[in-house]
């Protein structure tokens, strides 16, 4: 810890030390200015297809008048991707309502959508610098909190590995052994006393493919049963790895959507929390971020197939699918030569390669693509539910590009893009809590949280300044430094998102850091009346006080950190600020307060060359 001394280091080591000190506030100082400059909420309209041009301001302006919208200012923009124009509205709080209006006016031919513009000057944009980051309390949003029902997905994962036995059986001519599914979570293969040689076959190769699985031999009579089955290891890995994959799906999501500021985190066991500050459209963000779609694409099968609704009554499917989502590396909705919606894919190497294999021996025949997502029926109870979107007869030797066709409608088209773009999620999702704040209410929270930050603030510069005179005056310098570089650091930190408790955070941080000038200045008097010099008081206090300040702010550390670990939401908000807090604190109330503490009671030159010449003597100063 630093503490001002009389001679104690040469004068350049002293002076490196002031202008590292002065360095740090000034960059992080530089981090808090953007909090100056909130985003606005716009509307940013783009045009679907490079050929289409965007409507009028005029056009907009009517459009939005009629529909008692009162427009601010319409702006054009120009990239070299592509052209937009931006509607900004008063209130800003009406953008949702709008971007509804105006997405069903033009949705022939531009996409609406609603967004932040950043308002800071040009030059701290360029820096890379953006004000801190607001939570749902705040800037108002969405709250979804989500179950993730594992068990169903490893019925799903059972029935996929039941499927892949029958595969195997047949490719392999395993003959006395058939397939059975003994449970929900279970797959049983079944032998005569001439197909027990296949069985093991057949039960080596799938324990090869899918390494969790366990295997439970018995004899019942003339028969050879054998269960395949997740042990409580298997089942926990596979639970853990499903929760892995849906965080990591949704996540994808937002970021599809263009939500910056999202925070997605397990909750408990199975469940997910999602908060999304500043979403005014929570029936879109509801729609993409619920939904469970899977796409796989499959050979019909007249004899023997799985029948599955198509848009004109059933066809009859091969259940083993060609390939699935999983092997698509991206998707874009798109518009075919007649101007109908359409996707188009691009497939990862491994499922190029099953395209490939697949259409060069299927030319002139149909696949199927068959698009299954879960929904909860009447009672309550999640069913999955398969249709046929697309039957396309196979026109040549096709690789990793292609499109489906008859997708109905554009918003249909970019949302399954923008799902199998995410990617798919194996597991049910079930929405459990959905909360949605105003932006207005926000904006109120916004004022009273910092109405109680300006109170505390003042007030406690006024004690410090009536209770220690000049003492006083330092402490007050360096909580104002302190509240800088709190901001600054909070706003530098791309996870810290600023809530209510948040707020209260940043309160009690004012009091920590006059808390450590307290114990300081207190030592400092004690000093004084033992009659020591000023300096002499300065140099003892601060060292005595060190082991004080660390023992409570060390406590005081650990517990911010439990609750960081554990809480959610408005709870870890508070213990980042008050984590962050501590770490500025400590920094302005010893080290920065200590440089000014030195400079107001500096020793003149002459002094100073005496009590060099003197080490013995005391100068009285002060």
């Amino acid at each position: 810890m630093f503490v001002p001394t009389t001679s104690s280091c040469p004068s350049w080591q002293a002076r490196f030390k002031r202008i590292c000190i002065a360095l740090v506030i000034v960059a992080l100082a530089l981090c808090a200015m953007p909090n100056f400059y909130q985003n606005s909420t716009v509307l940013s309209i783009s045009p679907i297809a490079a050929e289409h041009v965007l409507p009028s301001h005029d056009v907009l302006q009517q459009i939005l008048q009629r529909n008692h919208f009162n427009v601010a200012e319409i702006t054009s923009l120009a990239s070299p991707e592509q052209k937009s124009t931006v509607v900004t509205l008063t209130p800003q709080t009406a953008s949702a309502a709008a971007q509804v209006v105006l997405a069903e006016a033009l949705r022939d031919q531009a996409v609406v959508k609603v967004t932040e513009q950043a308002t800071a000057p040009m030059w701290l944009q360029k820096l890379g610098l953006s004000p801190i980051k607001l939570g749902l309390d705040l800037n108002g949003g969405v709250l979804f909190v989500l179950k993730v029902d594992t068990a169903k997905a490893l019925e799903k994962r059972m029935e996929n590995i039941a499927l892949e036995a029958q595969a195997l059986r047949v490719k392999e001519k395993l003959h006395g052994v058939r397939i059975e599914r003994s449970s929900a979570a279970g797959v049983e293969l079944v032998a005569l006393p001439q197909g027990q040689t296949a069985l093991k076959q057949l039960q080596a190769a799938l324990v090869t493919q899918f390494p969790q699985l366990s295997a439970t031999t018995h004899q019942q009579g003339s028969l050879m049963r054998t269960n395949l089955h997740y042990n409580e290891a298997g089942i926990a890995a596979f639970d853990k790895q499903t929760m892995t994959q849906a965080l990591t799906t949704l996540r994808s999501r937002i970021e599809e959507l263009g939500i910056t500021e999202a925070v997605t985190q397990r909750q408990g066991a199975n469940y997910i929390r999602i908060e999304l500050p500043g979403v005014q459209d929570p029936a879109a963000a509801k729609r993409i971020i619920g939904a469970t779609a899977q796409l796989s694409f499959h050979a019909l099968q007249e004899v023997g197939g799985k029948p599955v609704k198509a848009e004109h009554g059933t066809v009859n499917l091969n259940p083993l699918a060609i390939f699935t989502g999983a092997d698509i590396d991206s998707a874009q909705a798109g518009r075919d030569e007649y101007g109908k919606p359409l996707v188009q894919l691009h497939l990862s190497s491994q499922g190029g390669a099953k395209m490939l294999r697949f259409s060069r021996s299927n030319v002139g025949k149909p696949m199927a693509t068959l698009y299954s997502e879960y929904i909860a029926d009447s009672r309550g109870e999640i069913q999955e539910n398969s249709n046929v979107i697309s039957v396309a007869t196979i026109q040549q030797v096709l690789g990793q590009r292609f499109s489906i066709t008859n997708m109905g409608s554009w918003q249909k088209a970019e949302d399954l893009a923008l799902l199998l773009r995410a990617g798919s999620l194996d597991a049910p999702l079930t929405i459990v809590t959905e909360r949605t704040i105003g932006p207005s209410l926000g904006a109120q929270n916004i004022n009273s949280g910092f109405q109680a930050l300006a109170l505390g603030l003042s007030l406690t510069l006024g004690f410090m300044l009536l209770w220690y005179r000049k003492l006083g005056v330092i402490a007050c310098i360096a909580l104002v430094a302190n509240l800088v570089c709190l901001l600054g650091l909070m706003s530098l930190l791309p996870s810290v998102v600023l809530t209510l408790p948040g707020i209260a955070g940043l309160v009690l941080t004012i009091g920590m850091a006059v808390d450590t000038n307290v114990i300081i200045f207190e030592r400092i008097k004690e000093e004084r009346k033992q009659g020591s010099s000023m300096l002499t008081a300065l140099q003892r206090g601060y060292q005595q006080a060190q082991s004080s300040i660390v023992d409570a702010n060390l406590t005081t550390m650990i517990t911010a950190l439990v609750l960081m670990a554990i809480g959610y939401g408005p709870i870890k908000g508070f213990a980042i600020t008050l984590a962050l807090g501590i770490v500025t604190s400590m920094f302005c109330g010893v080290v920065v307060s200590a440089q000014l503490s030195q400079w107001f009671y500096r020793v003149p030159r002459a002094a100073a060359k005496v009590v060099k010449n003197n080490p013995v003597k005391e100068v009285q100063h002060g």
